[in-house]
């Protein structure tokens, strides 16, 4: 959607008949947009709500919380766009949730997720309830949201072939080792009973394959900045396939596109709210990648609050006020340093 700017064949026809497939859900529930605040129009700023789930076909669908959270601002000028990651640990008013029998409470913010999705909640009741504890916490209402299942994403990188990843610390993998030469996750290479070696992510800029890419985003307790570290690896990533989508020719390539899009529905569920997918991507014809700025949350680094979860600091929720009133450029040029170094 991101990618959408240069120029898509076909228009609006060739976006309907590609997104069919994609799965539409009630994802925003009292989150989403009051009349007041522009309801379902996309003619002012648009605010979508993403959140990975790292799920996989042995967890339950209804234990699995949602350690990415990042936040989508486009301003009313329809030009721009920034990426905006809220800490996994961060501490959180988590309110009752009928759905799912949740009571309410505090924790940290990850944990909505699968209190929402519990007791038949699914994945529907999880963003939900994610999505109201933001809005408590920020203040922000969003235009629409998507749960991303990052495992899902290996397939649209294998569609674009690889994505180019800059490593800005070089980290050995707790999650995957080499079984004669091939990736395997830790879990089943140690079923083999071969030896294994290390995926080692080296320093520097490189070209990934889909497996890699989403290995070297999952690493948080060896990085130095933790989870802090890897919103940010994370938010490169998005930006490396859409700006990899946008060089490579693939959306003035109808069966390129068709293909690509046919991908992304498998790893995404979405919420548009009450807009057309097509209407949506065509609002946004004119954001491409080199236009998505991401930016870091508390300074890139912890803030503890002293219990083991995180504190939004002042000058973050300074942030979060911008967006709400659609004053992030403004933020972002008097506060420089809240721009991602990542590539």
């Amino acid at each position: 959607m991101l990618s959408s700017g240069v120029g898509i064949v076909g228009g609006k026809v060739l976006i309907g008949q590609a997104t069919g497939d994609i799965a539409q859900r009630n994802l925003l529930g009292e989150a989403s947009k009051s009349d007041a605040e522009g309801g379902a129009s996309l003619d002012g700023p648009i605010d979508m709500l993403l959140l990975g789930v790292d799920a996989r076909e042995r967890w339950a669908a209804d234990d699995v919380r949602s350690d990415s959270i990042i936040i989508l601002h486009i301003p009313a000028s329809h030009d721009q766009a920034y990426l905006i990651s809220i800490p996994r640990d961060t501490q959180a008013q988590i309110p009752a949730f009928s759905k799912s029998g949740y009571g309410g409470g505090t924790g940290k913010i990850n944990s909505a997720f699968q209190a929402g999705a519990a007791n038949g909640g699914g994945w529907e009741g999880g963003a939900q309830l994610m999505a109201q504890t933001i809005k408590r916490l920020t203040g922000i209402s969003f235009d629409g949201a998507a749960i991303i299942n990052f495992g899902g994403f290996k397939n649209v990188i294998d569609t674009l072939g690889t994505v180019r990843i800059c490593v800005s610390q070089e980290v050995e993998s707790l999650h995957m080792s080499y079984v004669d030469g091939k990736p395997m996750w830790n879990a089943d290479a140690k079923k083999t009973g071969k030896p294994r070696t290390p995926v080692v992510h080296k320093k520097g800029c490189q070209e990934m394959e889909g497996w890699a890419a989403l290995d070297y985003s999952r690493q948080r307790k060896t990085l130095r900045n933790g989870d802090y570290d890897r919103q940010q690896n994370q938010q490169q990533l998005i930006k490396a396939m859409a700006k990899k989508a946008t060089d490579g020719g693939m959306l003035t390539n109808p069966a390129k596109m068709q293909q690509l899009i046919k991908a992304a529905g498998k790893a995404f569920v979405l919420d548009t709210g009450g807009t057309s997918i097509e209407n949506f991507i065509y609002t946004m014809r004119g954001v491409t990648a080199n236009e998505l700025t991401m930016l870091k949350t508390n300074n890139g680094t912890f803030n503890s609050t002293g219990t083991g979860a995180e504190a939004l600091s002042e000058e973050t929720m300074a942030m979060f006020r911008a967006i709400k009133q659609d004053k992030l450029a403004e933020f972002v040029f008097a506060n420089p340093q809240v721009i991602s170094t990542r590539k």
